[in-house]
């Protein structure tokens, strides 16, 4: 019977059946809250932004720093991120995953409070807003490891949690839609404050929410010094292959694929396809192919998670292909239509499988090691990526990421580990 219902989640299924997981009362309550706080991040980048180019923080060295400013305060957020990473994936096994995101939640509203108050109050110069972005940024280095962890504890009928992580995912690309458009309409009508201060109410939510939560109590580790727990997390990261490998994938991908479209793309889009407003359409595009792609997943989990996970991310080469071919917007924006519908498969099945398959007392450390080794390269890529369309041409940078994504793959799927682990194995010892 435990076998058949394992394979359940491969059929397509009744919409009822496919919302199944909105029954459980602890997975509803983090969704609401989650989303909540959710679209609050995804308004706060742009109310940023304006902050510091439209000088918000008064005279004085406040606000108004130009491109350079606002590149140091961009920096503050990310770099903090990167190095607690793996403290959070340490402390997150230790305290457990509500705890730490609880505390990140509350941190993270009160630094958007507070910044909010300064640009009311026109006293943020730009030192201030690097110190309050880099404390914005350690909350969100903290979250990033427990989030990970703690879906299997929201999720009582483990059948279920693939769907979990659909609607997760779901929140997460629609929020990257509505929130920079809402946060747009919000600045230029009240201010970059007014979207910090509801960015802060956000959060609150959020931690509402993840203090209402009842989860399985385990047992808090912490014999060990902290360095001894990372390097047992490293060790047991690198006995597993399927993880390792796919992580390198996600780490080149970013270098060689994400990062150069995203700078490269809106080059070729103002030389090709009609600038701004059809870059627009395209990353719009995308978001939507996500959008849509997390709904056909619900109520479906294959029996191959993570071989079709991989398939998936095939897709990110067409954009990419499509731009250094020089085609029309048409070809372009369904490039993007289709890779931001793998994008979604592949995170939720990533996630999905990641969850499965590693022990509860080790999936912060794993989450950590996992986000950490996909992002690392990313700035490189940025940074990189107009020097290098400058010496060899922004279309040939574009297709050799295309072309090198494609060849990953496949190396990726003939992986055994990769393309023949099942959904029925039981979790990694």
């Amino acid at each position: 019977m435990a076998m058949q219902t394992e394979r359940i989640p491969a059929r397509r299924r009744r919409l009822g059946d496919r919302l199944a997981v909105l029954g459980e009362r602890e997975f509803t309550w983090f969704f609401l809250g989650y989303t909540t706080s959710l679209i609050g991040s995804s308004m706060a980048p742009v109310a940023v932004a304006f902050a510091v180019l439209d000088g918000e923080g008064g005279p004085g060295g406040a606000g108004g720093g130009g491109g350079t400013a606002l590149g140091w305060v961009m920096a503050a957020r990310i770099l903090p991120v990167v190095l607690v990473l793996l403290a959070g994936g340490v402390i997150a096994d230790r305290l457990g995953s509500r705890r730490v995101m609880l505390g990140s939640d509350l941190l993270r509203g009160l630094v958007q409070a507070l910044f909010a108050g300064l640009l009311a109050a026109g006293h943020a110069p730009v030192w201030a807003m690097v110190v309050l972005v880099a404390l914005w940024g350690v909350g969100e280095g903290l979250f990033m490891p427990a989030f990970g962890a703690i879906v299997p504890d929201l999720v009582r009928r483990k059948e279920l949690m693939a769907d979990a992580n659909t609607l997760l995912g779901l929140a997460r690309s629609v929020s990257t839609v509505v929130g920079p458009a809402a946060a747009g309409l919000v600045t230029a009508a009240w201010g970059p404050a007014t979207v910090l201060l509801a960015d802060a109410v956000t959060y609150g939510v959020g931690a509402f929410a993840l203090a209402g939560l009842r989860l399985p109590v385990r047992a808090a580790g912490g014999e060990e010094s902290m360095i001894r727990d990372v390097r047992a997390g490293w060790s047991e990261f690198v006995s597993r292959p399927w993880l390792w490998i796919t992580t390198v994938q996600m780490g080149l991908f970013n270098l060689l694929v994400w990062a150069p479209f995203l700078v490269l793309g809106p080059l070729l889009s103002q030389r090709d396809l009609g600038g701004a407003r059809a870059w627009g359409l395209v990353m719009g595009v995308y978001g939507a192919g996500a959008v849509l792609s997390g709904l056909l997943m619900l109520g479906r989990a294959p029996a191959r998670p993570l071989a079709v996970a991989s398939a998936a991310a095939l897709a990110w080469a067409l954009p990419s292909g499509a731009l250094a071919a020089g085609a029309g917007l048409p070809w372009v924006a369904a490039g993007a239509l289709v890779a931001g519908a793998g994008s979604a498969v592949c995170g939720t099945l990533y996630n999905t499988t990641l969850q499965k398959w590693v022990p509860v007392e080790l999936l912060g450390r794993m989450t950590a090691f996992g986000v950490l080794g996909a992002f690392a390269l990313g700035p490189l890529g940025l940074a990189a990526a107009g020097p290098l369309a400058g010496r060899f041409g922004a279309d040939t940078v574009l297709l050799v990421g295309a072309v090198w994504q494609l060849a990953a793959g496949a190396v990726v799927l003939a992986v055994p580990a990769v393309r023949n682990r099942r959904w029925e194995e039981g979790p990694d010892s």
